[in-house]
């Protein structure tokens, strides 16, 4: 590890808080915007993935949201789930979600399903604070989507999406830390290759 833990922790916490209220700070219209453009490339990307069981976050703190376009894959056969967390040191648990599941909130504040099939994606949706040219994410700091990426075989395809403020040069990635094989944003997908980002023609 190059830097000091203190150090990184801190590095860390800045580039996400300011980062999210960036994010948050969006007006509404522009939020809505740059979603559907970001709903349009990432349509085209499961299009050509078509995972048979995806996984996905319920938006939080201005977050992109996938709600829409998952519930219109629904109705062609998809399964969907959404990430529980089951203990703070253990993997992610992906429990089935429908428009009719009964949602309640979790020790973060976040919707997960009340109830449901426990089910293995074969693609996860990961929200972005900040995400680099390495194609490396930086989460909300509790490690759960690298656990749950290093616990599953085979390894589902981890799509990163976000909106195009939180690129950053580095997110100075540790070795715990996993890539996305894609990221997606307003500006386009992008496919995680070579330890770099490179655009990928897909509408």
């Amino acid at each position: 590890m190059t830097d000091s833990a203190e150090p990184l922790r801190a590095y860390r916490a800045g580039l996400r808080g300011r980062l999210v209220a960036a994010r948050e700070a969006l007006p509404a219209a522009e939020h809505a915007r740059l979603s559907r453009q970001i709903e349009r490339h990432l349509g085209a990307l499961l299009e050509a993935l078509q995972p048979a069981t995806l996984a996905f976050c319920w938006p939080f703190r201005a977050e992109f949201d996938a709600r829409p376009l998952v519930t219109r894959l629904l109705d062609r056969g998809l399964r969907a789930c959404l990430p529980v967390v089951v203990d703070k040191n253990l993997p992610l648990e992906f429990r089935e979600w429908s428009q009719e599941s009964e949602m309640i909130e979790d020790r973060y504040g976040i919707h997960v399903p009340a109830q449901g099939a426990s089910l293995r994606p074969a693609a996860i949706l990961m929200p972005l604070n900040a995400f680099d040219t390495a194609g490396y994410r930086l989460g909300y700091g509790g490690g759960y989507f690298d656990r749950s990426l290093a616990a599953l075989a085979p390894r589902p395809r981890a799509v990163g999406v976000g909106f195009e403020l939180a690129r950053v040069s580095s997110i100075r990635p540790q070795a715990y830390d996993l890539p996305m094989d894609f990221i997606v944003t307003e500006a386009g997908a992008f496919e995680v290759a070579n330890g770099r980002l490179q655009p990928k023609n897909i509408l």
